[in-house]
């Protein structure tokens, strides 16, 4: 990208009516979502795994001029736990949660890791549905600690993917439909096996792992609050939804931990897959159905989770929609880097909210309508790398490793 140029980006906003008072509580507005305990308790669990490091906190000050915006802050989860995603930190732990529970007694991660409890565990069965990132953190967690992992993955996932997560050992079930679909066979099969669904949402009757998988992602929001330069306060979060835990996590660690100084919210989803922004319309869980053959497969989801809406719908400020050419303007973009900036490699999921920033930033009314402008401190989760490198090389024009090299 020798000129930076950004395509025509029609995203669409709607400015949520619903948004809590800044002074009314976290448990007040959505209870039993999140909590400040559970949150400790996966990031003590999760901090102590083998080969666990900080995710780094990449400043992208020449992207920010070019914005006219004060400073943009990328998390970038493409080197988590060499999974490659944030979801390490969210469907492992919630596998480890299970068979703690499973097991009784005082069973710790260290003797599952060792092998202490491998007579039972190898008998033990944990499945899910996935567009890819989930399900190999599933399967990743499943054999770090010793149980067998059966995943779930639609039409639309990538062969790429499917080989990266079959890679932990998993039995790989490919469901000829949508997301959605798979969630279904996955929890049909699973009542009918007696096997334990490990999902990031939730329906009646199940909603305490789903709970864990987002008090795991909280680990991100430990790493930032400690990265952050001494006094840069953040305005502004713009973060890709799927089903809704990740936003949903992240606004929960915010209120609990900044309370009425909370940043604003901004939930950001393809256009193909909108469910979250169509139920802010319609306020109320609203589902869209088709192909959802959005470019940004990890986000092709028709329903929200239920228990994660009920904090978006009290805690995002906006949702918003972006086409495909955004994300991969936002890839090119950190690939080539602006000014000074780092390179980045960044997958098609993953830069979500930066695509949505973006196309917020360079619209006269988009802007207006976010309280944008030259003070505005914003944090983007880059929440994936190239999770499948032939298409990230096929969508960039450079491979992963030739970005990071330059």
């Amino acid at each position: 990208m020798t000129e930076w140029k950004p395509p025509r980006l029609a995203a669409h906003i709607i400015i949520n009516r619903h948004l809590s008072p800044a002074e009314e509580s976290l448990e007040s507005a959505a209870p039993g979502v999140v909590d400040a305990d559970g949150f400790h308790r996966a990031a003590t669990e999760i901090k102590a795994w083998p080969g666990y490091q900080p995710t780094a906190l990449r400043q992208l000050d020449g992207l920010a001029a070019r914005l006219k915006l004060g400073r943009i802050f990328y998390k970038d989860e493409s080197t988590r736990f060499g999974l490659g995603a944030f979801k390490a930190v969210g469907g492992a732990y919630a596998v480890l949660r299970h068979l703690q529970d499973k097991l009784g007694g005082s069973v710790t991660a260290s003797d599952l890791i060792a092998g202490k409890y491998r007579d039972r565990t190898k008998d033990i069965t944990v499945c899910t549905a996935t567009d890819g990132n989930h399900g190999k953190s599933v399967a990743w967690g499943a054999r770090l600690f010793g149980c067998r992992a059966v995943i779930y993955i639609h039409q639309g996932v990538s062969v790429g993917r499917e080989q990266a997560i079959a890679a932990y050992g998993a039995d790989m079930r490919r469901i000829p439909d949508n997301y959605d679909a798979s969630v279904r066979a996955c929890a049909a099969d699973a009542e009918r096996n007696g096997w334990q669904v490990i999902s990031d949402t939730t329906w009646d009757g199940y909603r305490e792992i789903p709970r864990h998988v987002m008090h795991g992602y909280g680990v991100m929001m430990d790493e930032v609050l400690e990265q952050l330069p001494p006094r840069e306060d953040l305005t502004h979060v713009f973060i890709q939804a799927g089903v809704g835990g990740l936003p949903a996590a992240v606004a929960g660690y915010l209120w609990l931990e900044q309370d009425a100084l909370r940043p604003k919210i901004v939930v950001v989803e393809p256009e193909k897959a909108d469910c979250h922004y169509q139920s802010s319309k319609a306020g109320k869980p609203t589902a869209v159905t088709g192909k959802l053959d959005t470019l940004m497969a990890g986000l092709a989801c028709g329903e929200v989770s239920p228990l994660a809406w009920t904090l978006l719908d009290k805690a995002s400020f906006a949702f918003m929609t972006v086409p495909d050419d955004a994300a991969v303007f936002a890839m090119k973009t950190l690939a080539e880097g602006i000014g000074n900036d780092p390179k980045v490699v960044g997958g098609e999921a993953g830069v979500g909210g930066l695509a949505g920033l973006i196309a917020a930033a360079i619209d006269a009314e988009a802007r207006k309508a976010l309280l944008l402008d030259e003070h505005s401190k914003i944090l983007i989760i880059g929440s994936e790398g190239a999770t499948d490198p032939v298409l990230y090389a096929q969508l960039v024009g450079r491979k992963p490793e030739e970005v990071l090299a330059a």
